[in-house]
């Protein structure tokens, strides 16, 4: 991402800062997955996780009241909109030079910082989707239930829409000439809020459930979080694992997930060495390498999920075609882990540079948030621990997948077949593993 010098600042902690040898970082993290599984087989013989419904305790009566009424809900939206508008400022009317804050705030602050406020708070971009309140005050405008739409939303569609666009998204990031322009970023964002109030219109606002890119992110990784609703809506203090295990199979769910893993994966690819000199000596535009590139690891990462959910379903005795939906919960969280491995030193370093330009997006020398004499800072990190909070984040990914395919695979696989059956799985992991740590430390 060409957002100015810190723009790879997620190199940052590369395996020459590990205190200890890569090749002892990458064989614990294995024994790591092949131990957990070890001792789910034998200890953990009955499924434990039962989404939503299990072992909740509802938050405190006060907050509860609080969080509930409109007047919270709609200063929410309202703060949405305001920093909506204030983003579009930069975007329309500052400077196309590198001191506009709009490339960071949108690929940096937005994209990355939904990544924490998520895991923290659950589907926050729900709340504040400036799309959503648009199309909730039209409705209310004209009079009109904001559910409804001209038809009902198809239940094949599923999360084909985000899907869809979170390729397109990271398609924009990682390849798209002149992606922190200007003129680029507002053209992508011109056609996807087109397309978001487009579905709104026509499918009613549960179009934005599965059909919004960034609400579908937002809300993948908000079932990890430690708060959530239960079905009746009332907040909850939960167990993260009970509230990915409450992820329900849908159409387009395996794509989404695959494509979230596979473009972060890309990623760190587009930034090795062998990538860039293969780039920079062909005589085949960027551009065109670049999305064959995205596509063949997306491709990739895709080809080994359905091969080993295949297997899996077969050595285990699933109802043919089942296995992947059911398992697709367990790779949100080795996507969340290898997520926040590759771009931690991005928002820390990045975001604060961003923040201190957000100050002024006109670049008029007026500071309208008071930030414009902060300095870009490390934050008593260093690179040796940055490194290990990389192997560490993606090594608890891995696990907390394997602990989600376990107890899935208790319910989906007859018990004499249920270990098994999960041996493929295994492997994937395992896979996935080596290769994301291999990536990101490939400098």
């Amino acid at each position: 991402m060409e957002l100015g010098v810190l723009a790879l600042a997620h190199g940052v902690g590369g395996r020459q800062d590990l205190p200890i040898p890569f090749s002892a970082a990458m064989t614990g993290a294995v024994l790591a997955l092949l131990m957990s599984f070890a001792a789910l087989g034998v200890l953990w013989t009955e499924p434990r996780l039962a989404g939503a419904l299990a072992y909740t305790r509802p938050v405190a009566v006060r907050v509860q009241g609080l969080v509930s009424a409109p007047a919270w809900r709609w200063s929410w939206r309202l703060a949405g909109l305001l920093a909506t508008a204030y983003f579009c400022v930069g975007l329309f009317f500052g400077p196309d030079r590198a001191d506009n804050p709009t490339a960071g705030v949108f690929y940096v602050l937005f994209w990355v910082g939904l990544i924490p406020l998520s895991l923290l708070f659950g589907p926050v971009w729900r709340a504040v989707n400036p799309l959503r309140t648009v199309h909730l005050l039209a409705c209310a405008a004209l009079r009109r239930d904001p559910r409804r739409g001209v038809r009902p939303l198809p239940e094949g569609l599923g999360y084909w829409p985000a899907a869809a666009g979170l390729f397109a998204f990271t398609w924009l990031e990682l390849v798209a000439p002149g992606r922190a322009t200007l003129p680029v970023i507002g053209a992508w964002l011109a056609l996807y809020t087109v397309a978001m109030l487009a579905g709104a219109v026509v499918f009613g606002s549960g179009w934005f459930d599965k059909g919004d890119t960034f609400e579908a992110y937002s809300g993948l990784m908000g079932r990890l979080a430690p708060v959530g609703r239960n079905p009746d809506g009332t907040l909850t203090r939960r167990n993260p694992l009970h509230g990915m295990a409450g992820l329900e199979p849908a159409p387009g769910l395996v794509v989404l997930v695959i494509v979230l893993l596979g473009s972060t994966m890309y990623d760190s690819v587009s930034n090795a060495p062998f990538w860039v000199r293969f780039v920079q000596d062909s005589a085949v535009p960027a551009p065109v390498l670049g999305t064959a590139g995205l596509v063949a690891v997306i491709g990739a990462v895709l080809a080994a999920y359905v091969a080993a959910t295949a297997l899996a379903g077969r050595w285990g005795g699933a109802a043919p075609g089942s296995t992947a939906g059911e398992l697709a919960h367990s790779i949100v969280p080795i996507a969340v882990g290898y997520l926040v491995a590759h771009y931690f030193t991005l928002l820390l370093l990045e975001g604060q540079r961003t923040i201190a330009l957000l100050s002024d997006p006109l670049v008029t020398g007026a500071d309208w948030l008071g930030t414009a004499g902060w300095t870009v800072g490390a934050a008593g990190t260093s690179p040796a621990g940055i490194a290990m909070l990389q192997v560490t984040v993606i090594v608890v990914g891995h696990v907390m997948g394997t602990v989600l395919a376990h107890d899935r695979a208790l319910t989906l696989f007859p018990r004499r077949t249920a270990v098994l059956g999960q041996v493929p799985l295994l492997a994937l992991m395992v896979l996935y593993t080596v290769t994301g740590l291999m990536l990101l430390f490939a400098a």
